[in-house]
């Protein structure tokens, strides 16, 4: 089993309040993620939204800068809203400024995006997203010259460099949940994260399906990653470790259906039995994320993690 945690990107600070993000706490967490042993430290992406985030992207080349081991993650850019050149740019000068230690995660989005909001045709962004992936793959091949001729975008001759450190590319994964996207998952990709927004049951079935798709597509198995971003609170108290974990869920998602059902919480045994269930579903990795108000409330969760449950889970 491989551990990796959240990377925190509330921003907290208010015109009114504090004069902004817990930089310095962010540092020493950053620091403090390398010496606990965790394999990574990701992000998430939410573009528009209510609670304030920091992106994602920006946020990693900060990490980078701050880290010397630590693989650096998002999961999942939603990369139909995004321009692929520029986004293959970014994410090669992530991979050079770590020296190839990024993981990227993508999906298409689904029905209540805000397509409109990025100029993208809501009947149309699944072929837009999976032909701007083969861009960037492109973009980021060996070639030093890029010709690629597709639906959306048209692109003769052009010049693109530098390419990641990371060959062919940095690790892709894939988040998705319907049976049509996880056979894209396993052809385009090399490794699928489960949301956290997804129960454990649900996780499970798509687990299922990816092992079917790699059979299917003459796939190795042990060359696809499966992990899964679960969302806790460890408290002594269960009920109050399960109000803080709620708290934490309503300042991503709002009052989305079912965010009541997806998190694991409770008292140290509570948290590894939860975990446990994750990986006999099916985890081979698990991206472990507290969902506390501030930098040090993650920061607290993270050394319970690793001092009360991570040592049961191995």
């Amino acid at each position: 089993m491989r551990f990796c945690i959240s990377i925190p990107q509330l921003d907290s600070g208010t015109p009114n309040g504090p004069a902004g993000f817990d930089i310095d706490g962010l540092r020493s967490y950053l620091s403090r993620a390398e010496e606990l042993g965790f394999e990574g430290g990701w992000t998430l992406e939410q573009i528009i939204g209510d609670t304030p985030l920091l992106a994602p992207l920006e946020l990693l080349a900060y990490a980078a800068a701050c880290t010397q081991r630590l693989r650096l993650g998002v999961a999942v850019l939603v990369t139909s809203l995004h321009d692929p050149l520029q986004l293959a740019s970014a994410v090669t000068a992530i991979d050079r400024l770590s020296h190839g230690r990024l993981d990227i995660g993508v999906a298409p989005g689904g029905g209540r995006r805000k397509f409109a909001a990025f100029g993208v045709d809501q009947d149309s962004y699944v072929s837009y997203f999976t032909e701007g992936l083969q861009l960037m793959k492109a973009a980021w091949s060996d070639e030093p010259r890029v010709t690629f001729h597709g639906r959306f975008r048209d692109v003769d001759d052009l010049p693109i460099q530098p390419k990641p450190v990371q060959r062919p590319h940095p690790p892709i994964w894939f988040g998705a949940h319907a049976p049509k996207a996880l056979a894209r998952a396993v052809r385009h990709g090399d490794a699928f994260m489960g949301a956290g927004s997804s129960t454990t049951a649900d996780f499970a079935g798509a687990v299922q399906t990816v092992r079917r798709e790699l059979a299917a597509q003459g796939k190795d198995p042990t060359q696809f990653t499966i992990g899964k971003r679960v969302y806790l609170m460890i408290d002594d108290d269960a009920d109050r470790a399960r109000e803080r974990v709620m708290a934490g869920l309503r300042r991503i998602y709002g009052k989305m259906s079912g965010i009541e059902s997806v998190s694991v919480s409770g008292t140290p045994d509570d948290v590894v039995r939860g975990l446990q269930e994750v990986a006999a579903a099916g985890a081979q990795l698990l991206l472990l994320n507290p969902v506390g108000a501030t930098v040090a409330e993650d920061r607290e969760q993270m050394e319970r993690l690793a001092a009360e449950v991570i040592p049961h889970l191995t």
